[in-house]
């Protein structure tokens, strides 16, 4: 059975997090500039320090725009997740950012992703190569975008998808993500879609029961926690010994 790699998301700018991630074994950590509090030149330094760390750093850009996408990847990150896509035609427009020209409509900057000016220095190969190692993963967090998951999985310029659960939910007018049966055939639908046009496939794993359908459907990541609630978790388990209600609560 497939054993898919083991994700977490970042919230804030913490170096202990991301070290203490990659020495329990995790290897994907995804920077969360959505939701989380990290600036622009945190995610900078952040995205080196995962790399150093072994750790394929994707980073959730705030919005699917053309500055944000191009930001992320002169930090030299190993890819971009794109979140709220409505449908095909916002995927193939939002997802061309990730990608150099002819293939997209990437601008070339001088970060470190190009050694700090090196592009003086490269040819065409360099570009084809850099859009084969620069990862666009699309979130599924919309009615619309789950609708034509198949169509944005084909795009070239879609590397893979990711689900994101509570939005995805909520759209799907279920209320609260409680991984139903409903939730678990829009997880399959995505992975049908990344299976027929072998793009990477990622989920969220709340539960074992989301583990193992990830396993049999061929995830390639998971995210199973992320820096605040582990600590979160970290702290209760502790205050659990003094109070034991305080876990539950």
């Amino acid at each position: 059975m497939n054993q898919p790699e083991a994700g977490f998301w970042l919230e804030r700018p913490n170096l202990a997090a991301l070290e203490i991630a990659a020495l329990l074994g995790y290897r994907v950590a995804i920077l969360d500039m959505e939701h989380g509090a990290i600036a622009p030149e945190a995610c900078d330094s952040l995205v080196a320090q995962a790399r150093a760390l072994g750790l394929t750093a994707i980073v959730r850009v705030a919005t699917a725009d053309r500055i944000l996408v191009q930001q992320a990847l002169d930090y030299h990150a190993n890819g971009v997740m794109l979140p709220m896509i409505g449908d095909v035609r916002h995927a193939a427009e939002a997802s061309a950012y990730s990608k150099y020209p002819p293939l997209g409509s990437r601008g070339v900057g001088t970060g470190r992703a190009m050694a700090y000016g090196a592009y003086q220095h490269v040819d065409a190969q360099y570009y084809v190569q850099a859009n084969v190692k620069t990862r666009c993963h699309v979130m599924i967090e919309t009615a619309g975008a789950l609708e034509e998951a198949d169509a944005i999985a084909a795009l070239a310029t879609v590397d893979g998808l990711f689900v994101g659960p509570a939005d995805l939910s909520l759209a799907r007018g279920r209320g609260a993500f409680r991984f139903t049966v409903e939730d678990e055939e829009d997880f399959r639908r995505v992975a049908r879609a990344c299976r027929t046009h072998r793009k990477v496939l990622g989920l969220p794993v709340p539960n074992p029961s989301a583990l193992a359908l990830a396993r049999a459907e061929g995830a390639s990541y998971v995210t199973l926690s992320d820096d605040l609630s582990a600590l979160r978790s970290g702290f209760a388990q502790a205050l659990a010994m003094l109070h034991p209600q305080a876990e539950r609560s």
